[in-house]
């Protein structure tokens, strides 16, 4: 199992080889000087945890701290900042961060703290452990939340064609391989489009959820469509890429020919619509999903209905 994520940011190169060897050995360490360097990685691999060095308190770094905890991606995401030993307590009022430690108590203490940090995280939010994505817990929780808050807004279900045939012929590890690039694909084009009230989550297996607003869906959804059939033909080998399929077994025992993946995603808003609850919305999302699935080849549907649901 690979080793679990720690992001430090530090100006003091004293301060970061010092965190660098108390952590190493347990953790994957990647260190920065300045936060706002630190953000492209942090949105681009979602890390298990950040520390942040707050020797010297900087009203910047507490801004760009508490736009990326508003970020519904990353609202669980633990961060712990390094305080000095005369720091003022009232000052932590306006920061959104799960513990801190002062800098005398560095050595003694963070190992344990980091731990305790990740393992609460994990407990109070569940992360899908292939793609790092929130899974359905946060996903009905985001729906619900929005819909509780008259938000309006669209809703993306994403799932790829013919995968179990390409991971039955290929293998588990390359199945594997395509899940994870297609979610950080998928994440990477909606938080580029919607950074702060994007959200996107694996539901399981090659199914994913985006969540956007109205006016960004079909642009987003376009560019997702264009990139996942750009990038899927390199999973796979050159002669199968060449001809365009792959050799499979069906559910019943039986050779078929399979063409290379591609994507269907159903979309549905609540412009038109009266949803209540985020089964009514994903329901219609998901049915539009299985519609996309009826044509050939990569493709989105959007829903336009009135009142698919009761009032």
């Amino acid at each position: 199992m690979s080793k679990k994520t720690v992001v430090i940011v530090s100006q003091d190169m004293a301060l970061k080889s010092m965190m660098e060897g108390f952590l190493r050995d347990m953790y994957g360490v990647v260190v920065f000087s300045g936060l706002q360097s630190a953000i492209d990685f942090i949105y681009n691999t979602t890390p298990n945890l950040i520390i942040v060095d707050l020797t010297i308190y900087d009203n910047r770094v507490a801004d760009i701290l508490n736009n990326l905890k508003g970020d519904p991606l990353f609202s669980q995401l633990p961060i712990i900042a390094i305080l000095s030993d005369n720091h003022e307590y009232f000052q932590l009022e306006s920061l959104m961060i799960e513990d801190y430690i002062r800098r005398s108590d560095l050595e003694k203490d963070i190992g344990t703290r980091v731990n305790l940090s990740i393992l609460r995280s994990e407990r109070v939010v569940e992360i899908n452990p292939l793609t790092r994505l929130p899974g359905n817990i946060s996903i009905n929780r985001q729906l619900q939340e929005r819909l509780d808050r008259s938000e309006t807004f669209a809703v993306a279900y994403a799932d790829l064609d013919n995968f179990k045939p390409f991971n039955d012929h290929y293998g588990f590890s390359r199945g594997d391989e395509m899940i994870r690039v297609t979610g950080r694909l998928i994440l990477n084009i909606v938080k580029n489009r919607q950074s702060h009230e994007g959200f996107v989550g694996h539901i399981g297996g090659d199914d994913f959820i985006y969540i956007t607003d109205l006016d960004l869906v079909e642009e987003i959804t376009t560019e997702i469509i264009e990139v996942i059939d750009h990038i899927v033909p390199t999973f796979y080998d050159a002669e199968d890429r060449e001809k365009g399929c792959i050799k499979s077994v069906d559910r019943q025992g039986n050779i078929k020919i399979y063409p290379i993946i591609t994507i269907s995603i159903g979309i549905t808003h609540n412009k038109l619509n009266n949803f209540i609850h985020y089964g009514e919305i994903t329901g219609v999302a998901s049915e539009m999903k299985r519609f996309a699935k009826t044509y050939e080849g990569s493709c989105f549907r959007i829903d336009q209905r009135h009142n698919v649901v009761g009032d």
